[in-house]
């Protein structure tokens, strides 16, 4: 019973595959990596700023 009202919430899976590119047996990375944060933390792409989603450092794209 305590099983009806409960929901489950179902994540999606990271795509981080899609973050790297291999060329000539190296390998590439697609997205610019957060300064403040180091390799590894990519920033987000937006339609006007890219922006990091653990500290929160946002560069705007120019017009």
């Amino acid at each position: 019973m305590a099983d009806e009202g409960e929901k489950k919430s179902k994540k999606q899976a990271r795509k981080i595959h899609g973050y790297y590119e291999i060329k000539e047996s190296k390998l590439e990375r697609k997205r610019k990596n957060c300064p403040k944060c180091g390799p590894g933390v990519f920033l987000g792409e937006h339609s006007d700023r890219s922006s990091c989603g653990k500290c929160g450092y946002t560069e705007w794209k120019k017009k």
